[in-house]
């Protein structure tokens, strides 16, 4: 997980005989949303652009961005104001150019104008196949399985041990971002959860409407200001099982690499595993946090 600094803050299921859905289209501001969120993140210097005098706006102006991508801007402001959604190949390479969008941004600005397919059913609380329920009780390691919005569908004892919130029914973003306890777990908070909502909006970029991703952006969004701004960023990452920097109360710091498969069978399920590098300190005391039965833990 890359690191960017940001400021902390404290702490129905559809039946068989159902109409089909009708095809949806992406809300209608969403492009325009993403495109000045990441003007606003170009300074005129990275863009080769004079950087001297009192600019009213965070970023690159509107005018700015249409002269380096070489469009007009008449079409750029009728692209951010939702007024037309189509831009051609040329103008999505020239506007990621300008913009500094890595391929992960790239690939998320083409969802957004592409046309949405017809939304997919998904049971209110997806269950896993009992075959990765069978694997999730047999894993040594603390694993569990999470929706791509991050709620917790299964895990196994070894899982609860590492912290009593990674269990069914939780959603990993409400706690990291409103638990006290939960954040306390994580010296690096902040980048953390910045990663977790840069993947959030990764994982949600063909179903900006999807009902559960509405109330969970809006329930973070009135509860927390950083959620709030890191949301408005329009970060987008994938996780790649970068090391992740744990505090826990019985054994202290640690470091483990969070790896996350998909589960076959189940488009929107990952089984997430905690591991560390054997016979290194943080595996023993990953080890000694998950051991079913042993003497009192201690810090150190």
């Amino acid at each position: 997980m890359q690191s960017t600094t940001v400021q902390a803050e404290p702490s129905a299921d559809r039946g068989a005989a159902d109409p089909p859905l009708p095809r949806r289209r992406r809300p209608a501001n969403a492009l325009g949303a993403f495109l000045r969120a990441r003007r606003e993140q170009v300074t005129p210097g990275e863009a080769g652009l004079p950087d001297g005098g009192v600019r009213r706006v965070p970023g690159l102006r509107r005018e700015e961005v249409a002269l380096l991508a070489g469009i007009s801007a008449d079409y750029y402001l009728r692209l951010e104001r939702g007024r037309d959604r189509n831009p051609s190949p040329q103008v999505i390479a020239a506007l990621a150019r300008v913009l500094r969008l890595d391929d992960d941004h790239v690939a998320h600005l083409r969802t957004l104008v592409e046309d949405a397919p017809p939304p997919r059913r998904r049971p209110r609380a997806p269950e896993p196949p009992a075959g990765t329920l069978m694997l999730l009780r047999s894993l040594q390691h603390p694993a569990f399985v999470e929706t791509r919005y991050f709620d917790v569908v299964a895990a196994n004892d070894a899982a609860r041990a590492l912290s009593p919130r990674l269990d069914a029914g939780r959603n990993q973003l409400r706690d990291l971002f409103l638990d006290a306890e939960t954040q306390a777990m994580f010296p690096d908070w902040a980048d953390y959860s910045e990663c977790l909502v840069a993947n959030l909006r990764l994982a949600a970029a063909g179903d900006l409407e999807d009902p559960p991703l509405v109330a969970l952006v809006e329930d973070l969004s009135r509860s927390s200001a950083l959620f709030r701004q890191l949301w408005a960023r329009h970060e987008v990452r994938g996780q790649w099982g970068s090391p992740v920097r744990l505090a826990h109360p019985a054994v202290g710091e640690l470091t483990v690499n969070r790896e996350r498969l998909g589960v076959d069978g189940a488009h929107d399920l990952m089984l997430v595993v905690f591991h560390a590098e054997p016979g290194s300190p943080d595996a023993e005391r990953l080890s000694r946090v998950t051991a079913p039965v042993g003497p009192p833990l201690s810090a150190g």
